[in-house]
């Protein structure tokens, strides 16, 4: 637990908040889209109108296929919310077990002809493809880096700051938040990003890394699309530059939050990028193809990921695997929601004194995309408030933070 006392957490009747807009309107607009991008039978199209009808004001149901892995653990956590609307219980938790419920909905736990549709695949593919051109580019960067990795050091440490930054800012095509068939998001400049970094703990990064030289590192890994593309790149330079030996990616069991990463969104992704007609792409796919063949780049899962927990209630084989790593690095703003129960903590406040019950140092990389925030200095909230009203959902602004 966090050393200090538990602040009320985050709800959709707090009238006026991002978080009410999100359980009234974005989530029934996810609900409906679900329904638009794939070809449902009218009875799952149904069953998903009056889930996004039943969220503004409506009650909690419960889940129907009780055959799957998770069904006895959500009726536990449900027992906490009997009986109450969307709006009224934790964010977080109406979040989780919205997505959850989308998937009872559309039989993607049941055996037949829906079984293990993501119906969210659409999004994925579409964020994909649409950010081809700057893959193109951060590929054929990170193969430079990698081409002198071997005789300058300085030249490392520079390319893993610069990754760590497109890791950090690739957050911003996150699918939920905005549709993958506007512009392409994933076109930026990191340099002229800096001056929207909130917290930057890259420097302490750089350091601990370097002094843990030959570890392993796990990454919890936030959305699939460009932003997996730009983690992928982070691990194949911290892989194949010798950095780290070995790297677990952390993702989650099924569908979730529309663009959350899966194994199999890994797996292709990784197929979607050595099929391209690009050298450079495709060596950067073959890289990872053989780091995963050798056992240097681990898959994992973990029905966690997609519990309404929070990461304090980790369960403790979890738990004992993360602290085999040299570090971990916590990507996205769901995830770093988790970190702090999503609960309504000051803004200033130190966030060691609240992520201090994991077993080895943590590094968040974070956009905002949410009103919970830990770790700034007064000033600098002062100053961003004055610059921009919605600093705190906007996506454009960002935080790495490192608890060592």
């Amino acid at each position: 637990m966090p050393k200090l006392p538990l602040p009320p957490p985050l709800v959709g009747s707090e009238i006026g908040s991002f978080t009410e807009f999100t359980v009234t309107v974005r989530m029934p607009a996810i609900a409906r889209r679900v329904i638009a991008e794939n070809n449902f039978p009218s009875e799952i199209n149904t069953s998903l109108e009056n889930l996004a009808t039943e969220l503004p004001t409506g009650y909690l149901r419960h889940l129907l296929n009780d055959t799957t892995i998770d069904f006895s653990a959500w009726n536990r956590y449900l027992e906490f919310y009997k009986n109450q609307r969307w709006v009224d219980v934790p964010w977080f938790f109406a979040e989780t077990y919205f997505y959850r419920l989308i998937l009872d909905v559309t039989n993607y736990f049941s055996p037949g002809e829906w079984q293990g549709i993501d119906p969210f695949e659409l999004q994925k593919s579409q964020g994909l493809e649409a950010s081809i051109d700057s893959i193109i580019l951060l590929c054929d960067r990170v193969n430079n880096w990698l081409e002198n990795s071997q005789v300058d050091e300085e030249s490392n440490q520079t390319a893993f700051i610069a990754l760590l930054y497109f890791a950090l800012w690739g957050n911003r095509v996150d699918l939920s938040l905005w549709s993958a068939f506007e512009d392409d998001r994933s076109r930026f400049d990191i340099q002229s990003q800096l001056a929207h970094i909130l917290v930057d703990d890259t420097s302490q990064v750089k350091e601990l890394l370097s002094n843990s030289q030959g570890g392993r590192i796990d990454f919890v890994v936030d959305n699939a699309g460009f932003e997996l593309v730009c983690d992928l790149c982070l691990v194949d330079f911290l892989l194949n530059s010798g950095l780290v030996n070995q790297i677990y990616l952390h993702l989650k069991p099924h569908p979730t939050f529309v663009s959350d990463a899966m194994m199999k969104d890994v797996h292709s992704t990784i197929n979607f990028l050595a099929a391209t007609s690009h050298q450079k792409v495709i060596s950067f796919a073959q890289r990872l193809q053989k780091n995963i063949a050798l056992g240097r780049l681990v898959l994992a899962e973990d029905y966690f990921w997609t519990s309404p927990l929070a990461f304090w209630e980790i369960p403790n084989p979890l738990k004992n695997e993360l602290a085999k790593a040299n570090l971990i690095i916590i990507k996205g703003d769901a995830n770093y929601r988790r970190l702090l129960g999503d609960r309504h903590w000051d803004f200033t406040t130190n966030i060691a004194d609240i992520v201090n019950y994991l077993p080895v140092p943590m590094v968040a990389l974070r956009t905002l995309k949410s009103e919970v925030i830990v770790g700034l200095k007064p000033e600098v909230i002062e100053e961003v408030a004055k610059s921009d009203s919605s600093w705190l959902t906007n996506g454009q602004w960002g935080v790495v933070q490192l608890v060592a």
